[in-house]
């Protein structure tokens, strides 16, 4: 697994590199001093493992999560001193951490299992997701061009919607394919600003642009992309209180 050390502290990522030369499975490829510099790195590189500080300047470790492009996601773990919010944060969504200084079993457990996810898109890029989520609410989602995997914000997308077996996930320029069902996704996501609006779509109601009558009992939602969804008579009155109409 090609891997990259992020950390401010040089004495840090010399003692983690060392540490990590024991492992047959590891290839370091860099190392980075800030945030920013660990995208430039994780964009040139592509390494499969990042090790990544928390606390650093310029940018921190969170933000480097959440600011990651394109879809070959690295596997990430996070390291850090003690911080009380981040390590209950971590154990409840199963996210790998380790803390300063580095203890070698945790370190050999973090291993294992980025070699356990090496190889599964999928599953990488909602671990990447879970951190991201993990010290602003409000959760990733998880979109799928090809063999590659992209991290959304929910204000990017603008409906979700079911064709057979496929679901959708519609922002302003392109469709990405959903890794969950309609239900899953409604339960992951909450009501708002999200809302069922037909058996086969959901919508974020703060990308509806238009809602025009069909007939007395069916409606037709424009979102900002001049997308149409028709909302089903079940649905009709509820949509209409929600958006005020």
């Amino acid at each position: 697994m090609k891997t990259l050390i992020v950390d401010d502290e040089p004495i840090a990522r010399r003692v983690l590199r060392e540490e990590l030369e024991q492992f047959p499975q590891i290839q370091i490829v860099g190392e980075a001093e800030n945030g920013r510099q660990a995208l430039q790195q994780i964009a040139n590189l592509h390494p499969d493992l990042v090790f990544l500080d928390l606390q650093m300047p310029v940018m921190g470790g969170f933000e480097v999560v959440r600011n990651l492009k394109g879809g070959r996601l690295p596997v990430i773990v996070i390291v850090t001193a003690f911080d009380q919010h981040a390590m209950e944060a971590f154990e409840a969504g199963a996210v790998d951490y380790l803390l300063k200084p580095v203890n070698e079993n945790r370190l050999r457990k973090a291993v294992e299992r980025a070699s356990a996810l090496h190889g599964k898109p999928l599953q990488v890029a909602e671990h990447v997701a879970n951190i991201a989520s993990t010290e602003q609410p409000g959760r990733k989602i998880v979109g799928r061009a090809g063999e590659e995997y992209f991290l959304l914000d929910a204000d990017e997308v603008l409906a979700f919607q079911a064709e057979g077996e496929l679901v959708w996930i519609i922002t302003a320029k392109r469709r990405l394919l959903a890794s969950h069902s309609l239900r899953t996704l409604e339960t992951h996501l909450g009501l708002s600003p999200f809302h069922r609006v037909h058996r086969n779509a959901i919508v974020n109601v703060n990308h509806v642009r238009k809602m025009s009558a069909l007939s007395s009992q069916r409606w037709l939602l424009t979102l900002s992309n001049q997308q149409q969804l028709t909302v089903s008579k079940r649905q009709a009155a509820s949509v209409r209180k929600l958006l005020h109409w």
